[in-house]
């Protein structure tokens, strides 16, 4: 059964970063999708409805909070994971992410195994 990545972050840099690091599970069907700001991330993610979202939270358009609060909001995209990855090392950003209704909160930088590791998990891929 196909599954789907958003990686959601208005640096390119940050983008290619995890989207290269996590190009290895192509080979388990997963799909992965880039976006730059938060009204096309709210937008693809209400059409493609991904199975796991990388969501930084600050963006032109709209906020990684303001996204994550609709999606968890709406019955059609509630069941996505939101990671948010941001360089917000703060506790009130952690507590706003949560309230939001995000599943995890990564700062960067981050250790891209970690992210290997929980994208492996959250999407269920037994890697061979």
């Amino acid at each position: 059964m196909s599954k789907k990545i958003l990686i959601a972050d208005d640096n390119t840099f940050n983008r290619e970063l995890l989207q290269d690091a996590l190009k290895r599970f192509k080979t388990y069907d997963v799909t992965i999708m880039t976006t730059e700001n938060g009204t096309k991330t709210f937008e693809l993610a209400r059409q493609e409805k991904p199975d796991l979202l990388l969501l930084d939270i600050m963006m032109p358009g709209m906020s990684g909070y303001e996204i994550c609060q609709k999606l968890k909001a709406d019955p059609d995209t509630k069941k996505t994971y939101i990671i948010m990855v941001s360089a917000r090392t703060q506790q009130e950003d952690r507590m706003q992410a949560a309230e939001a209704g995000a599943d995890e909160y990564v700062t960067k930088p981050y250790d891209i195994r970690h992210i290997r590791e929980r994208v492996q998990k959250i999407l269920g891929i037994e890697v061979v």
